[in-house]
């Protein structure tokens, strides 16, 4: 074990301590308000990260797994339905359109975006298809143009995941506004980070935004008459006024991330490691890098030499959805992907976020550029 400082892949004091009075004082005000569900504070936020996405309707709501979920249930999507989306992603995405009784059809990845292939998205359309669910992985936009090209020829709906990509943008807007519905989470970790769960629906469609409100709160409209079977979907009056304090530090915390990402890009480019290391290629300018993501085939043995040296990392993800026990009933197998296996097998998250030290970042590439050049 190292004898250095420990770098960790996230340091959630070190951006939320600058901060502090000011998330302090907007607690007070809420405690003294004694208004905890929905009010003005989440009208407020919604209205702010409305903006920030370029869309007339955002939706806060409970968690991104939700968001994904009352976009869904806004669509009608449920038995019978299918909905292509990748087997390279967060449980969430197939988890929420399985939990409607849709079938989760799962297409390979790109391999060097990690995001869904178009022209396996095309060969996957069945007349069964009702949506495209693209996920925006690690902050890095789909190709959105060759995605809403196939949705528009076979009418489905595309809902985009884009829990790791608020603020990620492409030539014709905001992801999240590419859609018929785009969805984000606040998770702790994410570019955005909450104070614990929290999630946020967006969409340009005013029939689809009431109707995910009503969702949102039980299928109810007025209250306790219920036209739709609805959730508990709401973002709590807390959250959204903390989240409020950060959201104007947005564009300063993805300048850091993509500062970050261009040392590390810098640094292990002058190593020329060749085919021992491949690092995350940025497709899209407007990639937010929420996760850093190199690959090598000597993915395990470096994780734990990073670790016995001090240094965090993370695999996201260690096995694709297809293998995963409880879609087992769907019938892929293993081999049916084959990008998404070896991704999985190869793929490695380095720290990134924004309050990385410049010395604790080199300090990562000097371990990993060492221990390939001997490998």
């Amino acid at each position: 074990m190292s004898s250095q400082s420990p770098v960790v892949m996230l340091d959630v004091a070190a951006q939320n301590g600058p901060l502090s009075d000011k998330l302090r004082a907007v607690f007070a005000r809420v405690l003294e308000s004694g208004r905890f569900i929905l009010g003005p504070e989440v009208t407020a936020l919604e209205a702010e990260l409305a903006a920030v996405v370029g869309v007339p309707h955002a939706l806060g709501v409970s968690s991104g797994t939700d968001a994904l979920l009352v976009a869904l249930m806004a669509l009608g999507v449920g038995v019978g339905d299918e909905v292509i989306t990748t087997p390279f992603t967060f449980f969430a995405t197939a988890g929420s359109i399985a939990r409607l009784g849709a079938r989760p059809v799962f297409v390979d990845i790109d391999p060097v975006t990690f995001n869904l292939d178009p022209v396996a998205v095309q060969a996957a359309i069945t007349p069964r298809t009702r949506a495209i669910m693209p996920v925006h992985l690690f902050g890095q936009p789909c190709d959105m143009r060759a995605l809403g090209r196939i949705a528009q020829a076979h009418s489905v709906f595309v809902v985009e995941d884009a829990a790791q990509a608020l603020g990620a943008t492409t030539e014709d807007g905001a992801v999240g506004s590419l859609g018929e519905l785009g969805c984000f989470s606040f998770f702790p970790s994410k570019n955005l980070g909450g104070f614990g769960d929290a999630g946020l629906v967006t969409t340009k469609d005013a029939e689809l935004a009431e109707r995910a409100r009503v969702l949102r709160g039980h299928g109810a409209k007025p209250k306790y008459f219920h036209a739709l079977v609805g959730g508990n979907f709401r973002i709590d009056a807390l959250m959204a006024a903390l989240l409020r304090v950060k959201l104007p530090q947005l564009p300063a915390y993805t300048a850091a991330r993509r500062e970050n990402a261009a040392r590390y890009d810098a640094l292990f480019a002058a190593a020329d490691l060749g085919p021992r290391l491949t690092t995350p290629a940025r497709v899209e300018a407007g990639h937010v890098y929420n996760q850093y993501v190199i690959r090598t085939p000597k993915r395990d043995q470096l994780a734990a030499h990073l670790s016995q040296h001090g240094i965090e990392t993370a695999i996201y993800y260690p096995k694709s959805l297809h293998e995963q026990g409880c879609f087992a009933d769907l019938g892929y197998a293993t081999g049916d992907f084959p990008e998404s296996e070896r991704a999985s097998r190869e793929v490695l998250a380095l720290p990134i976020y924004g309050e990385l030290p410049p010395a604790s970042l080199e300090r990562v590439a000097d371990e990993v550029i060492g221990f390939l050049r001997q490998s």
